[in-house]
């Protein structure tokens, strides 16, 4: 039984997801609970065996796979979610499959999870949702021409029909949870602490973006745009310090940003600093976060770790 009053209303209906991975499996485990069926897209025979193994009907899809019958996988769908990012050349779904997606007969939910990357540095602000977009990167630049190109794949629909649908964007911020955590990354010897004056970050644990994502089903609103994210934004050497705190360990030594061995990704994130308000959240969609900072989250993780 839900007791989340934002999905109290959601009825079972099929969820197709682009990219099964880790926050759209969370997802989709919580809908076969409740009686949802659910297939989508990987990439490798492995994971299509462990997609079904839970009940899932996964098809391969990448650069070399399209799907092999997409009107025939997409005919009773009604809720689709995408969380493959895209390329130089665009969305992989929609230069494959823009034309079958359109189509599909049932849908009436899509939701794309974006990142807050489209902003670009805002210098500590907090961010709106209406506030205009201003990538300064190339991952930036290509997450907005992907919002733009899933909102126009979809304009036709038509929230006012009796069988119409709708279409959001999610900007989730750095994404926590089981097995993908501070506390994993301290026991594993791999945490760092990253030094950088000011720098501060959002995240959110992969359970309450799929709250968000079944409220947003619930209570779908078509062209919304969401800030996904929990209500304190810090720097990230605070959620390692707290993390050795909570294991008894004494914290690595901080590392000069500019001397830090960083990839490109991690780069282009410590390149941009922004605290994300998330107020709609709750006003327009009814989420109160389960996790609504790192220590819930983390005391959670950290719990479920010792029933084990």
């Amino acid at each position: 039984m839900r007791t989340d009053p934002s999905i109290a209303s959601l009825a079972p209906g099929h969820l197709f997801c682009f990219g099964l991975g880790y926050t759209a499996e969370r997802l989709a485990i919580r809908l076969l609970a409740e009686g949802w069926t659910v297939s989508g897209t990987v990439q490798t025979e492995g994971k299509r065996a462990a997609m079904a193994a839970l009940g899932i009907t996964a098809h391969l899809f990448g650069p070399e796979h399209p799907l092999a019958d997409p009107t025939g996988s997409l005919g009773e769908v009604t809720h689709l979610l995408s969380s493959i990012p895209p390329t130089e050349a665009g969305d992989p779904a929609l230069i494959e499959h823009q034309a079958a997606l359109r189509a599909a007969p049932l849908l009436r939910w899509v939701g794309y999870l974006s990142t807050p990357a489209v902003y670009g540095d805002r210098q500590g602000a907090l961010v709106q949702e209406t506030d205009t977009p201003n990538p300064g990167s190339a991952r930036g630049h290509r997450r907005l021409a992907a919002e733009n190109a899933w909102v126009e794949t979809f304009s036709h629909l038509d929230p006012g029909e009796s069988a119409g649908g709708s279409i959001q964007i999610f900007r989730l911020s750095g994404i926590y949870g089981p097995a993908r955590n501070a506390i994993a990354q301290v026991r594993a010897g791999t945490a760092r602490i990253i030094d950088k004056p000011g720098q501060v970050f959002n995240r959110i644990h992969v359970d309450d973006i799929a709250t968000i994502l079944m409220a947003s089903m619930a209570r779908p609103n078509h062209g919304q745009i969401y800030n996904v994210a929990d209500t304190e934004a810090c720097a990230s050497g605070d959620v390692v310090r707290h993390a050795c705190a909570l294991l008894g360990v004494s914290p690595p030594q901080p590392i000069a940003f500019d001397s830090a061995a960083l990839s490109a990704m991690a780069r282009s994130f410590y390149s941009e600093c922004k605290r994300l308000d998330t107020r709609r959240l709750t006003a327009e969609l009814g989420v109160e976060l389960a996790y609504p900072t790192y220590r819930e989250g983390l005391a959670s993780i950290m719990s479920s770790d010792f029933a084990r």
